[in-house]
């Protein structure tokens, strides 16, 4: 993986991230502009994460980036804000909703292609429960976190499900096609 950050700076990234869900939803939208100059180094560095909201075990929200933003804390700050609000699939999140509301940040390395030439060689491929996994094929794109792999721990089961996230018909493999994998380090703010 990509430097490692601590355990002390996963859980103050997932503080931040619970922070800005608290400004936005408490405060009309704010969104939470953190100090970097107050964090470690490895924190300060450019990076891809991702912030999942979760409610009664459901999925509240989940918004983040597989691009590297300026700043891992810039970018817990302001995914974490879009998954609260700007998350196409749910309302934005309630006052009322704060007390029990799970926030986790997955912090993500680069995703890097695989070589696979078939469905077939991608299953045989794939470290359940390690790899996050991104499929492209022209404009339909889908990505899982590995933690995705808890709820679907069967490799057909996980793929079926990001084939239909990308809007493509499962076990279709397009011209051009394009699978990534990447790790990720995971937090759940306390």
């Amino acid at each position: 993986m990509d430097d490692l950050l601590t355990e002390a700076e996963l859980r103050q990234l997932a503080a931040i991230a619970r922070q800005a869900v608290v400004a936005a939803v408490r405060e009309g939208g704010r969104r939470l502009q953190p100090d970097a100059a107050q964090f470690t180094p490895a924190s300060r560095r450019p990076g891809a994460v991702f912030v999942t909201l979760r409610r009664d075990g459901m999925l509240r929200g989940c918004i983040g980036t597989l691009e590297p933003m300026p700043t891992l804390v810039e970018a817990v700050a302001d995914r974490a804000r879009a998954a609260a609000l700007h998350d196409p699939r749910f309302a934005p999140v309630g006052i009322d909703e704060l007390t029990g509301l799970e926030v986790s940040v997955s912090v993500l390395t680069r995703p890097h292609p695989i070589d696979v030439g078939n469905y077939e060689q991608l299953r045989q491929q794939l470290h359940p429960g390690i790899d996050g996994v991104v499929v492209q094929a022209g404009r339909n794109v889908a990505t899982f976190l590995p933690s995705v792999w808890d709820e679907l721990p069967a490799v057909d089961d996980f793929l079926e499900a990001l084939w239909r996230k990308a809007g493509l018909p499962y076990r279709a493999w397009p011209p051009g096609i394009v699978v990534s994998c990447y790790t990720a380090q995971h937090s759940v703010a306390d």
